[in-house]
């Protein structure tokens, strides 16, 4: 196996308003056993949630002292980039992944985005929930559709042949990220950072398959139409102005 310097995975939970399944995932993220004895390192970003998420991440931080948390709060909503900014520039991992902190996605799966690293083959690795044979929630035509346009345009201007830009699994070398100057605070997140890490010269970037267990908005899922104009802005002026 080719000599991988892949100790730790730092796991970035950007957090607004998830009182509900902030406990759940943490508890999750806790429970799974990474290949190679890879050990974690979580990373909360409470982005100035107005429910309860900061009490039940406190409990649960009392409650589990070994564990490897970190938690940091914004005084100022900033939007998902913004958190992710922030866990971003704490993180201290070889390697990290963005973990949403609802449960549309399954940390049990971080292994699949891991194994292409640990091969020697990938820098980067998505995880697409449109490939492969993993279950998917059905939900909305209209955002399948939108996520597909997106992915569309972000790789005619990057030259890429992704099947799920918008994803939120991304494995990043720690590295790698932190060496870029990353602007966009709210949702323009996935299309900026995937133009600038398409940009990096030699660059493998892999994608695998991962199930999807989405939400519907009266169980509080956050992105709505204005958030796809926005990327189709930032798929522009990262795919062409910023060359």
């Amino acid at each position: 196996m080719p000599n991988i310097k892949f100790d730790t995975l730092s796991i970035l939970v950007p957090v607004y308003n998830e009182e509900h399944t902030i406990q759940k995932i943490l508890k999750r993220l806790l429970e799974i056993d990474l290949m190679n004895d890879i050990q974690k390192e979580i990373i909360l970003v409470n982005d100035c949630s107005t429910d309860n998420s900061e009490a039940k991440i406190q409990a649960f931080i009392a409650q589990h002292p070994q564990a490897s948390i970190q938690y940091y709060k914004h005084k100022k909503n900033q939007g998902k980039g913004g958190a992710l900014h922030t866990g971003i520039a704490k993180a201290t991992g070889d390697y990290l992944i963005i973990q949403d902190a609802d449960l549309e996605y399954d940390p049990e799966e971080f292994n699949l985005l891991i194994e292409p690293v640990m091969n020697g083959e990938a820098d980067i690795v998505y995880g697409s929930r449109f490939m492969g044979g993993k279950p998917h929630r059905i939900l909305f035509f209209w955002h399948s559709i939108g996520n597909k346009w997106l992915t569309f345009l972000s790789n005619m201007f990057n030259n890429l042949n992704l099947t799920d830009m918008e994803t939120c699994y991304k494995l990043f070398n720690t590295q790698m990220l932190q060496s870029l100057t990353l602007k966009e605070k709210r949702f323009g997140f996935e299309p900026e950072v995937t133009a600038k890490i398409a940009r990096i010269p030699k660059i493998r970037i892999y994608e695998v398959g991962i199930s999807y267990y989405g939400r519907t908005y009266a169980e509080g899922k956050k992105i709505n139409w204005k958030d796809g104009f926005r990327a189709i802005y930032c798929i522009v002026k990262y795919g062409i102005f910023s060359k």
